[in-house]
């Protein structure tokens, strides 16, 4: 029996820590999977279970043809991702989004590296560089990088890190909510993984309503920040409603609060905007209020809140916060097999690279993981075709996009090379994702590669 190659470290356990050890451990790369949590504490995180979920519970759309966060789903199964299959395992009503139970899902998870025989997990923080005895790393340390590491890849690469504010939605108990006011209603009754078409709950405004809501938001006092936090800009697609709200009066009911695909039964109309609350947990007694991240004081928040009718008495299982996020420049550090330039034996996977979401992030994971297994292995690394969404997305953070304007980048049709351009609407993203499956396939070595 041939001897195990030497171990792989992998500094992080969130979503694309968790992910790499578990493609490494899978292909038969021993891991030393390290997680500072519950030794050092971070602002965003409540357990110590690996793959914590401290934002939303959803990994949004689940739907593989026409979208490009559901073909990533889709290819992550394809590649055996622990991520898709846990967050599989532990679906909750959202209808088109896969969306999980948070506690079940972290729990699976973290059992499952807990029970494989060659996953060590190692609790404590990894205060700068990883030792230099360690041959490969993949540093997965997420937006919330301790300071000590953070300030060691600075000093390495001479880059002043790229930040943004990245703020959590609050949670409300189920049975606090007035269903005499609410409904439950998916836009357009469209059914998803776990769902049955009625999957949110729905909290309508009338326009004097609305606009009361809105001035009260302008108006609530607000988590002040650090001086040197200041000019630190917020990632566009989570942004706290309170930024969207001073945009103009109409931003938020064209954003999270768009009434389309709903019809109110109380009034048999469809509302002015709307509230939407999807559900947290697998029992359904938590409910999370979708797209509401917000940086208002905590007694603000449940004041401000409850103007929404149905939440009049809403308890709050979690209130909203803010916390800041960290990305290196990743189109100028990293080479296409996510390897720091200036130092090769270091692998970077998960949002720190400058990718946003939960499954982009275990995707970085899943692609840093199956790349340093076949480095310890001595085979050559080859990288998803650039027509898949694993490809594309990777091709996005490792040269695709300009270093000089550099932004974190959730996974979409545009960074795919494009199709040919008879096709149109609906069917042109059929093509996208027929075309990715089948190219994953071939990589994978399920088909053969056309010659």
């Amino acid at each position: 029996m041939s001897a195990l190659p030497a171990p792989v470290h992998v500094v992080g356990g969130g979503l694309a820590g968790s992910e790499a050890a578990w493609q490494l451990a899978s292909a038969g790369v021993p891991v030393v999977l390290h997680e500072m949590r519950p030794v050092r504490e971070t602002e965003a995180h409540q357990t110590d279970r690996l793959a914590e979920l401290v934002c939303s519970n959803s990994f949004r759309s689940d739907d593989a043809e026409y979208n490009a966060v559901g073909l990533l789903h889709e290819e992550m199964r394809r590649c055996g991702s622990l991520v898709l299959r846990a967050g599989d395992a532990h679906k909750v009503p959202a209808g088109g989004a896969l969306a999980v139970d948070r506690d079940g899902f972290a729990e699976e998870v973290t059992r499952t590296l807990a029970a494989h025989p060659l996953v060590t997990i190692a609790r404590g923080e990894i205060a700068g560089l990883p030792p230099a005895e360690w041959e490969s790393v993949v540093v997965a340390t997420g937006p919330l990088t301790s300071p000590a590491l953070a300030e060691a890849i600075r000093a390495l690469t001479g880059e002043e890190s790229l930040s943004f504010f990245d703020a959590i939605a609050p949670i409300v108990h189920r049975d606090s909510i007035d269903m005499g006011k609410a409904w439950f209603q998916s836009r357009y009754d469209k059914p998803g993984p776990g769902g049955t078409g009625s999957d949110y709950i729905n909290c309508a405004m009338d326009k004097a309503q609305y606009a009361a809501f809105i001035q009260a938001l302008l108006e609530a006092e607000k988590t002040e920040f650090k001086e040197w936090e200041k000019d630190t800009p917020y990632f566009e697609g989570c942004l706290p409603i309170e930024v969207m709200a001073a945009r103009g009066p109409d931003t938020l009911r064209w954003g999270p609060m768009k009434p389309v695909g709903l019809t109110d039964p109380h009034t048999g109309r469809r509302p002015w905007a709307v509230v939407q609350l999807r559900q947290d947990n697998a029992l359904g007694t938590l409910y999370n209020l979708v797209g509401f991240q917000t940086k208002m004081k905590y007694g603000e928040q449940t004041r401000v809140l409850r103007m929404i009718p149905g939440l009049e008495n809403a308890e709050f299982a979690r209130l909203g916060g803010i916390h800041r996020n960290t990305f290196i420049n990743s189109p100028k550090l990293l080479d296409g097999t996510l390897r720091l330039r200036a130092l090769p034996r270091l692998r970077f996977a998960g949002q720190v690279t400058g990718v946003e979401g939960y499954v982009e992030s275990a995707a970085m994971g899943l692609l840093a993981g199956r790349f340093a297994a076949a480095e310890r292995h001595g085979q050559a690394i080859s990288g998803p075709p650039s027509t898949t969404a694993l490809g594309a997305l990777l091709g996005h953070i490792t040269g695709g996009a300009e270093s000089d304007t550099f932004q974190p980048m959730n996974v979409n049709f545009g960074l795919f090379p494009p199709v040919d351009e008879r096709h149109r609407g609906r069917e042109r993203k059929l093509a996208y994702t027929r075309r990715a499956l089948a190219d994953l396939d071939a990589w994978l070595g399920k088909v053969p590669v056309a010659a």
